[in-house]
């Protein structure tokens, strides 16, 4: 049994079936979620006994760091995890002046095939267990403390793959992250992006999600987005805006639009109106990106003069506008650019 898998309940009912105190089973679920060991023989306050039953018993399906990747330009670095069946997915540290952000993936590769995306280019090979979600997670901040001298401060579901096609795990991994049993990190400082799937946006709604919410809208109008991304074909813009509403209602929760601004295709002033008018149902907050291309890349990042029109036209309407730069560039680790690749030094 894969023992990354079960909640601090499951675990529970599963050693005292073994014959284990409830103390003890604190103790390993400390060592689990709270040091982050993943070797039964590291946990030296369990009788050997315990530990010889915990091996027979279950597993760790985790991510082994592969290489690591360092930006000259930024201080970001890149990191290659190789998971069990031999495949890899990415992660990404970023620094910025207030915070130390660890991006981690969701799956191999992604099936949404967004045209603008590299992952999108690579294909869905298959869903991250919670344990390969999470040990991004703790790989990376142990990459940060080796490096800065302290640990990540923010999370970001905005790595390889769809989030909310992997929903069970990656509310499993949540929880993991979020509860005092384990990480203890404020809900406010993870956040989960999605091509906009309007069934798990109600889901999450429903779901009492406490979490940032980031939608990859990068075009408001049907036609564009369902060229761009193909994942409007079933979730057209009216069922986005139906479940954002919705969610908004039930949660509160501001939520976020990401627009990449692509030259002489998404980055007019009617396609900035166009986005103003989609956000008019709920509070948003718009973070309007810097394309940053790759190898199987047919577009262009937007000329300066354009995307500062866009940014102010929006500005002038009182929204919420941040400009995102996005950083890792050099080493092909900026928002888009995540493939399964062996990150070489």
């Amino acid at each position: 049994m894969d023992i990354l898998s079960l909640s601090y309940e499951e675990l529970l009912a599963q050693c005292l079936e073994m014959g284990e105190k409830k103390f003890r089973v604190e103790q390993l679920y400390q060592w689990l979620w709270q040091k982050g060991v993943r070797n039964f023989d590291e946990m030296l306050n369990l009788s050997k006994s315990f530990r010889e039953q915990l091996k027979q018993r279950f597993y760790f399906q985790t991510v082994r760091v592969d290489s690591q990747l360092h930006s000259k330009e930024d201080g970001s670095t890149k990191v290659a995890f190789r998971l069990h069946d031999g495949v890899f997915v990415e992660g990404v540290l970023i620094p910025s002046k207030d915070r130390l952000t660890a991006c981690i993936s969701s799956q191999v590769g992604c099936g949404l095939a967004c045209t603008f995306c590299a992952t999108g280019a690579q294909g869905f090979t298959r869903n991250l267990s919670v344990g390969e979600i999470t040990d991004q997670y703790f790989a990376l901040n142990e990459i940060a403390k080796e490096r800065s001298g302290h640990g990540v401060s923010n999370i970001v579901y905005m790595g390889m793959g769809e989030p909310l096609q992997n929903y069970n795990n990656v509310m499993k991994s949540i929880a993991r992250l979020t509860e005092a049993k384990g990480q203890a990190m404020a809900p406010s400082r993870i956040t989960l992006s999605t091509a906009g799937i309007a069934k798990f946006i109600t889901q999450l709604a429903d779901d009492g999600f406490a979490c940032n919410v980031a939608i990859s809208l990068h075009a408001a109008n049907n036609g564009l987005r369902t060229k761009l991304m193909p994942v409007n074909k079933a979730n057209d813009l009216q069922k986005l805006s139906d479940a954002l509403a919705y969610y908004y209602e039930k949660t509160h929760n501001r939520i976020s639009i990401e627009y990449t601004l692509l030259k002489g295709v998404n980055d007019s002033i009617e396609h900035a109106r166009e986005m103003a008018d989609f956000t008019k149902r709920f509070p948003v907050k718009i973070n309007i990106i810097e394309y940053n291309a790759h190898e199987h890349s047919q577009f262009e990042k937007s000329d300066k003069e354009t995307f500062n029109a866009f940014v102010a036209f929006l500005e002038r309407l009182n929204l919420i506008v941040t400009v995102r730069y996005s950083k890792g560039k050099d080493i092909q680790g900026a928002c888009g650019q995540l493939a399964k690749k062996i990150a070489k030094q």
